[in-house]
C-alpha cells in the first residue's frame, strides 16, 4: 500500500450599524405554493469558533469483502488492504478538495499487527469468525503495500477480563511500524491509539485512567522517534463514543499528552431501522446530538487544555448504514446539519464514515462515482471558511441556518436546509456605513436538489443539473448562478442553498 496512500494526503470595507444581520423570510401564498415567514439573525460582532482549513475529513476502514450487514455485503474492495487508489475517479474526488484529511483506521485497527522487520510471524489477512471479538480474527498489514496510517492497536498487549482490556499497552509493535514510516520519510499527519475503548467501549474497553498512561506513552514514543523531525505527527485519541464523566477524567489525565480529542457519532441508529430518514427530517431529532457536542466543548474549555475536539467517524446508521438512504440525497440534510452544528461548538474536524466503503460513503463502493453527499461536502470546503457565525433562525423548525465567513474570499456564507414542503422567501436586509469601492453587483448561490424531487435519489441536482463525472473521471465544476442582491433567497421544499454574499464585510471577519 505504500505508493498507494500519497495521493490521499497530497490529497477566510463594510461595517453593520448593527448587531445582527437580519434574513427576512417573507410569508405569502402565490401559485398554490405555500410560503413561510420567518427570520435568521447572525451575529457580527463576533465569530464563535474556528474550524480548520480541512475541516472536512474522511476515513478509509480495514473492513474486508466479506463484511455484511442485514444481508447486504455493503464493502466491496474498499478495505485499506485491496482499495484501488489508481482509480481516476477516486483520485480526482480526493484532489478535488485540495487538500482532503482522511482518517485510516476503524473497529478492526484494534486487531492489527503491523508486518514490519521485528515481526517474526506469518503476516496473514483478517478472516471471518463469528466466535471472535467483531466476527473476525486478528489481521497483519504487509509492509510492502503500506504507506501510512493512522489508526494504532490499543488493544496490543492487553487481557480482556469481563470486557475490560487490563494491562498496559504493548507497544513495541506499533513503535516498529512507526519507525519504519519515519524511515520511508512519509508524512504522518497524526496518530490515532484506539477504536471506541472509550467509556462502554465496543467489543471492549479501557478505564480513562489507563488509557491516559497509554496515550502518554505514545506521546513519548513520537517525541523519541521524531526527534529533529518537524512537524511531528498530531497525537489523536480516544476515538470513541462520547461518556461525559470517562471524556472527563481523560481529558484531565491525559494533559499535554493527546493534542486532538476525538468522539465517533451514530446518532441516527442501525442501518436496518426503517425510519432513518424520518429521523433526518425531524429537527428536533437533528438538536439531540447539540448536547454531545456542547458538553465536550465544556470539558476541554474548563481543563485547561490546549487539546482540541474532532469528530473522528460519524457514519449516521451504525452497521455500513442503509441503502438508498445513507447514500442519497436525503442524507445531505443530516450530514450538513451535522457539519454546521458541530462547527458552532468549536469542533475543528469532523471526519466522515467513509470516504468510500458501506452504504455511507461519499463514493460509490463500487464506481467511485460521488454520492450526493461528496458534492455537499465539496460544496461546504470550498465555501465554508475558518470563522463561524452565530446563527439562529426565527420562524418555522424546518429551516436549518448557519453561517460561516467567507471561505478565501470577502463576505460571508449562509447555509439553509429547508426541512419542510414550504417554499421559503429569505430576503436579506442589511445597512452599512458606506459603500464599498469594489462594490459588488450579484449574489452567488448553490441550489441542491433531488432528482424528480425523488428523496432517495442517488442523483444530485446543483441549479438544475445533475452533477456526474464526464468520461475521464474529472469531478464536474460546482457554479453558482448569480442573483440580484436585492431579490430574496428562495429555498425550495427538501432542499439545501449555499448563498454566497460577498458585499458583507463585518468585525467578526476581519
Amino acid at each position: 500500500m505504500g505508493s498507494q496512500i500519497r495521493p490521499l494526503l497530497a490529497m477566510s470595507s463594510y461595517l453593520l450599524c448593527f448587531s445582527f444581520i437580519v434574513v427576512n423570510a417573507v410569508n405569502e401564498e402565490k401559485k398554490g405554493y405555500s410560503f413561510e415567514k420567518g427570520f435568521v439573525f447572525i451575529n457580527e460582532t463576533s465569530f464563535i469558533g474556528k474550524i480548520e482549513d480541512d475541516f472536512v475529513c474522511a476515513t478509509l476502514d480495514w473492513w474486508p469483502t466479506q463484511k455484511c450487514d442485514y444481508g447486504r455485503c455493503s464493502w466491496g474492495h474498499a478495505s485499506l488492504l485491496n482499495l484501488d487508489l489508481k482509480n481516476n475517479v477516486l483520485l480526482n474526488a480526493v484532489k478535488a478538495f485540495s487538500p482532503l484529511k482522511i482518517r485510516l483506521g476503524g473497529t478492526l485497527q484494534d486487531k492489527v499487527t503491523y508486518g514490519t522487520e521485528d515481526y517474526h510471524h506469518p503476516c496473514t489477512p483478517f478472516v471471518r469468525n463469528t466466535s471472535r471479538m467483531f466476527d473476525f480474527t486478528k489481521g497483519c498489514l504487509p509492509m510492502h503495500r503500506a504507506k501510512i496510517i493512522f489508526g494504532l492497536n490499543a488493544l496490543n498487549g492487553k487481557s480482556i477480563q469481563s470486557g475490560s482490556a487490563v494491562g498496559p499497552w504493548n507497544h513495541t509493535n506499533a513503535e516498529s511500524f512507526i519507525r519504519y514510516t519515519v524511515k520511508k520519510n512519509y508524512t504522518i499527519h497524526g496518530w490515532e491509539l484506539g477504536n471506541e475503548l472509550s467509556g462502554k467501549g465496543i467489543g471492549a474497553s479501557i478505564s480513562a485512567d489507563r488509557y491516559a498512561s497509554d496515550v502518554s506513552t505514545l506521546r513519548h514514543m513520537i517525541e523519541d522517534v521524531y526527534r529533529g523531525i518537524k512537524p511531528k505527527p498530531l497525537v489523536i485519541s480516544p476515538g470513541g463514543f462520547f461518556d461525559a464523566t470517562w471524556f472527563k477524567e481523560f481529558v484531565t489525565k491525559a494533559g499535554k499528552s493527546v493534542d486532538v480529542i476525538t468522539h465517533h457519532i451514530y446518532n441516527l441508529g442501525p442501518g436496518v431501522d426503517e425510519h432513518i430518514s424520518k429521523k433526518i427530517l425531524d429537527p428536533s431529532y437533528l438538536d439531540g446530538e447539540a448536547k454531545t457536542f456542547n458538553s465536550l466543548k465544556n470539558i476541554l474549555q474548563s481543563s485547561g487544555t490546549s487539546a482540541t475536539a474532532w469528530v473522528g467517524e460519524a457514519g449516521g446508521a451504525y452497521n455500513s448504514g442503509r441503502h438508498l438512504v445513507s447514500d442519497a440525497f436525503v442524507n445531505s440534510f443530516w450530514y450538513l446539519d451535522q457539519l454546521g452544528m458541530s462547527a458552532t461548538y468549536d469542533t475543528r474536524a469532523y471526519c466522515r464514515q467513509t470516504l468510500v466503503g458501506g452504504n455511507y460513503g461519499l463514493l460509490n463502493v463500487s464506481t467511485f462515482m460521488p454520492n450526493p453527499d461528496y458534492y455537499s461536502a465539496l460544496l461546504w470546503h470550498r465555501l465554508m471558511g475558518h470563522r463561524v457565525l452565530a446563527a439562529r433562525f426565527s420562524g418555522t423548525k424546518k429551516i436549518r441556518a448557519y453561517a460561516h465567513c467567507a471561505k478565501q474570499q470577502k463576505g460571508i456564507t449562509i447555509l439553509l436546509l429547508n426541512l419542510g414542503n414550504s417554499t421559503v422567501l429569505a430576503e436579506v436586509s442589511l445597512k452599512f456605513t458606506k459603500p464599498p469601492h469594489d462594490h459588488v453587483k450579484f449574489r452567488e448561490e448553490y441550489h441542491l436538489t433531488a432528482k424528480n424531487q425523488n428523496l432517495h435519489s442517488q442523483v444530485m441536482l446543483l441549479n438544475g443539473n445533475i452533477l456526474r463525472v464526464n468520461k475521464d473521471g474529472a469531478i464536474p465544476p460546482l457554479k453558482p448562478v448569480h442573483v440580484d442582491p436585492s431579490k430574496p433567497i428562495v429555498v425550495t421544499p427538501l432542499s439545501v442553498v449555499f448563498a454566497h454574499i460577498p458585499d458583507v464585510i463585518i468585525p467578526a471577519c476581519t
